[in-house]
């Protein structure tokens, strides 16, 4: 008869949890200016920061007025290679915007999402 005792099986399971959880997880937005539901002065820039950094060639923003239209901002990445940042042209005016963005991750997963925030 075989003489079992589960614990250096679950010991294994929870160390190949915890070393296998990151490499599940996908980039994902952790934080915003202006911030999502936000009411802000007019702003000639918008930032957003990922848990992770995105590939650049595959990864960006708009930022779109109530009419649809898109603002036209030009993008770059700063340097802790996880912030993507618009400049925008001119100084939003009072409204609604949306700003709707995309970002493949290093592992080739690509992520979507969208927020609204208002310009006084």
């Amino acid at each position: 008869m075989l003489n079992f005792t589960p614990a250096p099986f679950i010991a294994v399971a929870a160390v190949v949890a915890v070393v296998a959880g990151p490499a599940e997880a996908h980039a994902r937005l952790v934080s915003a200016t202006p911030a999502p539901n936000s009411t802000v002065a007019a702003t000639r820039s918008v930032s957003l920061t990922f848990s992770e950094r995105p590939v650049p060639a595959f990864s960006g923003f708009d930022v779109v007025n109530a009419a649809g239209d898109k603002v036209e901002l030009h993008t770059s990445v700063a340097g802790d290679g996880k912030t993507l940042t618009g400049t925008l042209a001119r100084p939003l005016a009072a409204g609604a915007y949306r700003v709707d963005w995309r970002i493949a991750s290093s592992d080739g997963h690509r992520m979507t999402g969208s927020y609204g925030f208002s310009v006084q």
